[in-house]
């Protein structure tokens, strides 16, 4: 542990499992990486992760939870009889962009999409009306 944690500090912190193990290596340490893993856990220590984080939802705890209106069964008898959404997040060179997604769940064709620069529930709502203009 002692040897993982000078490997790791010399790094500047910044070396995970797989870079620690590998100069654990090339200074003539024979171990096995699972052992890196398990002995960087119990010190409590880890590699700089690359890349922006995105936080993708922001709860609100004083607002309830919305009702779930079909009780997780997601089955239709006929087209235009249930619509789902969701919506994902995509890295542009630009920055992120959300999409919203409506599928009809007899089909499971989507029906409606919408794109925003912001994650707020009108674009959902647009991909919905935009939907509602194209059924059947």
């Amino acid at each position: 542990m002692p040897e993982i944690r000078r490997v790791w500090d010399v790094s500047m912190q910044v070396y995970g499992v797989e870079k620690v193990w590998r100069q654990m290596h090339r200074e003539g340490t024979p171990i096995a990486r699972c052992t890196v893993e398990r002995l960087m856990k119990r010190l409590g220590i880890e590699g700089v992760r690359r890349g922006k984080t995105v936080r993708t939802t922001i709860p609100d705890k004083a607002l309830p939870c919305p009702l779930d209106r079909v009780n997780r069964q997601f089955r239709a008898d006929r087209p235009n009889q249930l619509w789902v959404s969701d919506f994902t997040y995509v890295s542009t060179w630009q920055g992120w962009l959300y999409v919203a997604f409506i599928v009809d769940v007899f089909a499971r064709y989507i029906v409606g999409w919408q794109i925003s620069s912001s994650m707020h529930t009108d674009f959902v709502l647009d991909a919905v009306g935009w939907s509602n203009l194209h059924a059947d």
